[in-house]
Parts: C-alpha cells; structure tokens; sequence
C-alpha cells in the first residue's frame, strides 16, 4: 500500500506578500498559485533552449539509472534532460537566493515504502531542506523535501561510532520528515523558478514590482486577490 505523505511547500518569502518568519517556511500547498500541469510536457520550453546534451553528466546519470533499473524503477524524462541540457543544467542554482546547489545522490530506499526509493538532486548550502524524487514500483515519481539528508542517515546508521540523526526504523517519525511537494520534477522547477526570481524584484520594495514581466505577475497576482493564501 502507498503511504501518505503530507503535502507542504518549503520557500522563503515573497517579500510583504508572503512573509518568512525564518530561513524558509513550510507552506500549505493549498495555499500555493495553482500550476496549469497540461502547460508541463517536459520541454522546459518556459526556460528558452534547452542547448546541447552534456557527455559528463549523461555518464552521471546514466549511473543512478543502472542502480534504479536493477529495482524496477527509471528516472522521470522531464528530470534527465532538465539535468543533461547545458542550458537548463544549473538554472536552479543560479536564481536561488539562499544558496541552494544541484546534488545528485544514488538510489535510497524510502524508509517508510518496500521498493519506494529516494533520489537527492537539490539541497540548501546548510542543509536546511533538501529535494528528492521519490520513486514508487507503481512507476509514479513526485518530489519531496526533508530536513533530513538520507544519504548521511543511512551511512551513519550503517558507520560504527556515528549516529543517524532520526530513527529511521520509526515509521511515523520518517513520514512526518517527508513532505511532499510537487507532482512532476518540472513543476517544481518552475514554482522554484518563479519563487527566486520574484523574491529579487518583491524584497526590494513595491516600485520593483513595477518590472515584473506577466509571468511573474500572475504568480504574485495570486497572492494580492487572496492576502490568507501568505500565511
């Protein structure tokens, strides 16, 4: 049986619109501009040309692919040519505006599902949050976040002298670390995407406002009709 997981946004603010009592936020996903999925084909085309294929990290990839295969389970399109463009490669990195870096970890087995496993690919600079695509043998894949880096947990666990930082053998605690956010790699992308950019233009004060394009002022528009949607 699929386990449940609590669905959430993890971001910072939007400047008034949306305020951040820390670093990030916990958002409710019901409280998030609503994403048209039929506009999210995997091409990216929101992002310009998508460039040339990257031998270097194609290798990569193709790495985690074998390890995935070997359990039944791919890598989701929209993601490997996401990772493998040299233009859209990095694109998150540079517009984040709290130090978030690409981070590709191997297949982990979920904690909390048989034959679900986790697949890092974004983190924050401190470690605030990190990403996941999240796996299931069904061959449906999502993304998750956690403060917890499940990569370190199992080598703790598994490394005499260290400790993992959560039990990992808790069913309940595991599944309230993760949360999920987003349907498709690329939508969570794109809300990560818009989110950075706007910070820039909405941190700065109203009259920056003035230079949002209307992509970004739909996103935004979402929070000045319904000012509850900021909490």
């Amino acid at each position: 049986m699929s386990v449940h997981f609590d669905a959430g946004w993890c971001a910072t603010d939007l400047g008034d619109h949306r305020p951040c009592r820390l670093t990030y936020e916990r958002y409710s996903y019901d409280s998030l501009p609503v994403l048209d999925g039929a506009r999210f084909t995997g091409a990216f085309q929101w992002l310009g040309e998508p460039g040339e294929p990257l031998p270097e990290r194609t290798a990569e990839l193709r790495r985690v692919s074998e390890l995935l295969a070997a359990e039944g389970l791919a890598l989701p399109a929209d993601f490997v040519k996401f990772e493998t463009a040299s233009n859209l490669r990095g694109r998150l990195d540079e517009v984040s505006v709290t130090g978030c870096w690409s981070s590709l970890s191997e297949p982990l087995p979920s904690p909390v599902e048989p034959g679900a496993f986790l697949v890092r690919f974004f983190r924050d600079q401190q470690d605030c949050v990190l990403w996941c695509l999240y796996l299931r043998p069904s061959g449906e894949v999502f993304v998750v976040n956690s403060h917890l880096d499940y990569e370190a947990e199992y080598e703790a666990r598994d490394e005499d002298g260290w400790e993992p930082r959560s039990d990992l053998d808790d069913p309940v605690a595991q599944r309230a670390a993760i949360l999920w956010c987003a349907p498709t790699f690329e939508q969570f992308a794109y809300r990560f995407w818009v989110e950075n950019r706007l910070w820039y233009l909405t941190d700065d004060g109203p009259e920056q406002e003035l230079h949002l394009d209307a992509e970004l002022r739909a996103y935004l528009d979402h929070y000045r009709a319904d000012p509850a949607a900021a909490g």
